[in-house]
Parts: C-alpha cells; sequence; structure tokens
C-alpha cells in the first residue's frame, strides 16, 4: 500500500488538514483540493446515497494526485470496510462509535492477519495491480491504513478513553450535530455539557497517543480547535464551500439596489 502521510504526520504528534466531499463526485474534485493544499479528502457515503461503485471512481481519480483519499461509511459493517478498502481507499472514517467492542470490529475488519480478519485480493486497485510479496503487501497495508472512529453520541463520550487505548484506531473525531443531538442540545456548541465532552475526548487522545478529529466550518473555528489539541481537522466541505465563495462573489459584485 502506498505511503499515507497523513498518518505519518498524525502518530509523529502532527497536523494534518483536509476536506469533506458531498456532492461533487467528478473524476477532478480530489486533483483540485490537492492543488488548493489538502493532505486528505474524505468522501462521504453516509448521507449522500453514493454507492461503492462511486467510491470506487472517486478513489481511481484521487490516487492519481497527492492526496490521501478516505471514505466515511454508513454503518460498522464488514462489507463496507472490506470492499471500500479493496478499491483503493487508504482510510475509512465510521459513524456513531460507542464502545471499544464496536472499536475492535472496525479494526478486525479491516486489517490483513494476524492483525485482523480482513479477506486477501491481491493484484488489484489497493495495491495498484501490482506483484509482488504477499506478507509485505498485507504488512503494509496494516501500517498504513488510518482508521477514524467518530464520537458522536453520549455513550461515545463515557467510552472515549476505551476506543482511543484501542491498537488500530488512529483519530477520534468529533460529529458534533449529532453529538448535541444526543445531548438533548441540538446545535448549542458553546453549551458546556458539549464543551466538556470535547475536553474528554481530547484528553483521552492525548492520553493513548492519539489524534483529536474535527470538521471546521470557518478558519476561525479551524484555528480555536487547533489551539485546543485537535491535530486532525476537514475544512468544510464541497457544497458548502462552492456555496459560500459563490454567495460572497456574488454579493460583492452586486450592484446595490438600495
Amino acid at each position: 500500500m502506498r505511503e499515507s502521510k497523513v498518518k505519518r504526520a498524525l502518530n509523529q504528534g502532527g497536523v494534518s488538514i483536509g476536506t469533506m466531499v458531498f456532492e461533487f463526485n467528478t473524476t477532478g474534485i480530489a486533483r483540485i483540493a490537492a492543488e488548493a493544499g489538502a493532505e486528505f479528502i474524505i468522501f462521504d457515503m453516509e448521507h449522500t446515497g453514493w454507492s461503492v461503485e462511486t467510491m470506487r471512481m472517486l478513489i481511481a481519480t484521487s490516487r492519481a494526485a497527492d492526496i490521501v483519499p478516505m471514505v466515511r461509511v454508513p454503518a460498522t459493517q464488514y462489507h463496507f470496510f472490506a470492499r471500500l478498502l479493496d478499491v483503493g481507499t487508504m482510510g475509512l472514517m465510521v459513524p456513531m462509535v460507542e464502545s471499544e467492542e464496536q472499536a475492535q470490529i472496525i479494526v478486525q475488519s479491516s486489517k490483513y492477519p494476524p492483525v485482523g480478519g480482513r479477506g486477501a485480493a491481491f493484484g488489484v486497485a489497493h495495491d495498484d495491480y501490482q506483484s509482488g510479496d504477499i506478507l509485505a503487501k498485507m504488512e503494509s497495508a496494516n501500517a498504513e491504513g488510518l482508521l477514524i472512529a467518530q464520537i458522536e453520541t453520549v455513550k461515545g463520550v463515557e467510552n472515549a478513553d476505551e476506543i482511543a487505548a484501542l491498537d488500530g484506531i488512529d483519530v477520534l473525531w468529533i460529529g458534533h450535530f449529532d453529538l448535541t443531538n444526543s445531548m438533548g442540545i441540538p446545535g448549542q456548541f458553546d453549551h458546556p455539557q458539549f464543551q466538556q465532552a470535547l475536553d474528554r475526548v481530547l484528553a483521552a487522545c492525548q492520553q493513548h497517543g492519539k489524534a483529536a478529529g474535527f470538521m471546521a466550518s470557518s478558519v476561525e473555528e479551524g484555528r480555536t480547535f487547533l489551539e485546543r489539541g485537535f491535530r486532525c481537522l476537514a475544512y468544510g466541505g464541497d457544497l458548502w464551500l462552492y456555496q459560500q465563495a459563490l454567495r460572497e462573489g456574488i454579493s460583492a459584485i452586486h450592484p446595490d439596489e438600495s
């Protein structure tokens, strides 16, 4: 498997910044993001209805750029993990992770033996259709693949320390909308209860040498989370970035109607 500059940076205590894609499933989107400086790109399957076939195209075109392609799967199910890894994703984001047992399923499904039980297929997309030593390929895939557990519920926060302690899980990523929904404070991101949850997840990550992740909707928010200690950030999603830039441009050039 190719070397993941994102995983290496995070493992060394550094920062990685990328973006997410929800709308524009085009052959150029990853190359555009890479040219803009994104180090990773996460394609969403949870809220888009996109299929594995769509992911196959997006990942294949991403691998032509200097960027780490990853996918958010819809659920903790082996067939999503295995198929997406085989078509070449270099990382998986899994929503609604609530326990050490669930995190163990993620690792077991995503890693080759002896670490896990991922089914073996070689000379396919994930190893660039190349021949070579099978053991070396499995070791490389296990080492380079990035696994992100999303903490999006009260139960997930309560079990954050156990999830972060598990070998194979690299990032605990706050799903802020779902987490505030679970707390009964929808969208109240300044609420003390939500802020305490952030601190608890961040502390678990720091205790076990893992990175805390978040999707920032603005430059100011991104800087705030970096200063707080989060090290894996997605700057917005494609549709909102496009809409914001278009709105600002049209507003700036439109004649004053007052």
